[in-house]
């Protein structure tokens, strides 16, 4: 799979794409990352991509030239599944959504930068829109970060536990449950006898119950959808 990520700041993307579990995805061949610097296709001189706004007003807004430019050359090089946009008014990013980008094969990221990218470009390029919460950030990069880490791990043979991703939260609309590790004792606190015995079912079915639980009280909201969604025909 692969992800070019258009930015006016690469070195904001240098840390959290090259550590971790995106590191030994890029290095096991399974994920490729290009980070694109905006600036390379800027106007005059000073490599210019931003603007004041049309109509007055704070702030800058970035220019539709350098953009279109770098799009149009990232897609003569390849065919993209989705030129995603990361803005505040995208839709949510959520578990489904990454399950679904996680069968592409190319995706194209367009990070936004001071009040946003000029909406020609939105109507002309952009399929997909993405926010990762209601709240701003002062770029897209650390919201591009967050999708390319949330459907790397999707990826066939990524992490080696291939069942790991799927007890994550949200994976079946729900909370995970709570874990453990050793000690069995800790401080006067004991593991649930249940992940102690060895009973695959029992286990099974505590997990369930605590994740059911967990979501009724810290996600009504992910609780009620569950149950509308259980209750359906």
């Amino acid at each position: 799979m692969r992800f070019d990520i258009v930015t006016v700041l690469p070195e904001l993307l240098e840390s959290p794409l090259n550590h971790s579990i995106l590191k030994r995805a890029q290095e096991r061949g399974l994920l490729h990352i290009g980070v694109h610097d905006l600036r390379a296709y800027g106007l005059g001189r000073h490599r210019q991509v931003d603007d004041y706004p049309f109509g007055g007003g704070a702030g800058m807004v970035m220019r539709p030239e350098p953009l279109a430019a770098c799009i149009r050359q990232m897609q003569s090089e390849r065919t993209y599944d989705e030129v995603i946009y990361l803005t505040p008014d995208g839709t949510t990013l959520n578990q489904a959504l990454c399950n679904r980008l996680s069968l592409s094969e190319n995706l194209l990221l367009l990070c936004g930068h001071y009040k946003g990218i000029d909406e020609r470009i939105r109507q002309k390029f952009v399929t997909l829109e993405i926010s990762i919460g209601d709240y701003v950030l002062s770029g897209g990069e650390l919201a591009a970060a967050v999708l390319v880490d949330a459907v790397t791990r999707l990826i066939p043979g990524v992490l080696n536990d291939e069942t790991s991703a799927l007890l994550d939260s949200f994976q079946d609309g729900l909370l995970a449950p709570p874990v453990y590790t050793r000690p069995a004792e800790w401080e006067g606190m004991s593991v649930p006898e249940v992940l102690l015995s060895g009973h695959e079912k029992r286990i099974s079915e505590w997990r369930h119950e605590q994740s059911l639980e967990r979501t009724r009280v810290r996600r009504p909201d992910l609780y009620e959808r569950w149950r509308e969604s259980e209750e359906a025909p």
